[in-house]
């Protein structure tokens, strides 16, 4: 089984509990910047103790499945990262490969970043996506208060926050597929001077 979590305004003690409590044995950090400008807690160096103490283990994956990327080419023209040419790159699938060793060798691993919603999250739009695409593997969300939304539950959400529901005039894979689209553009990376 794999989880995503984000730590949001959580104190550090509300989100350790939720960890113990889905019996996570390791954190796999994928924010491209391991540091949180607010919730010192979050820093890469006190996360890691924190999680030691708490009897987890800690394993940074942002260079991998991180939501920025290094390569050019993975943007657009107007400079917003493009998740179907992130998730199909060499280095994301070597940072799955890494999760799948992980699961092989019996780790309850849960993604970590910062956002309270998964649906405006990379852990969803971009790793929970591809998994289920590429793997089949069904993402369980621990959301803010700590219950379990799983990746079909919250795909089938977008449409509803993007207005699309009443649509009568789009299949529902035209609904998904859109929502999917709009939340894109609304929440991935943009390069700083764009």
């Amino acid at each position: 089984m794999l989880y995503s979590i984000g730590y949001a305004t959580k104190p550090i003690e509300t989100f350790t509990e939720q960890l113990r409590h889905y019996q996570i044995t390791a954190v796999a950090d994928v924010r491209s910047v391991p540091f949180s400008n607010a919730f010192f807690d979050y820093h890469q160096d006190a996360i890691q103790s924190h999680l030691a103490r708490a009897g987890i283990r800690y394993v940074y994956l942002g260079k991998e499945l991180g939501p920025r990327s290094k390569d050019k080419s993975h943007y657009d023209d107007c400079g917003q990262v493009q998740f179907d040419q992130l998730m199909n790159s060499k280095l994301f699938l070597q940072g799955v490969r890494r999760l799948q060793m992980g699961l092989e060798k019996g780790y309850r691993i849960a993604l970590m970043c910062a956002e309270k919603d998964p649906a405006t999250c990379h852990r969803s739009l971009l790793i929970g996506y591809a998994l289920k695409r590429q793997l089949g593997m069904e993402l369980q969300h621990i959301d803010h208060l700590g219950d379990l939304e799983t990746q079909d539950h919250l795909e089938h959400r977008l449409p509803e926050m993007h207005g699309l529901v009443e649509d009568l005039f789009l299949s529902e894979q035209e609904k998904l597929d859109q929502a999917y689209d709009r939340q894109l553009k609304k929440t991935s990376y943009r390069l700083p001077d764009s």
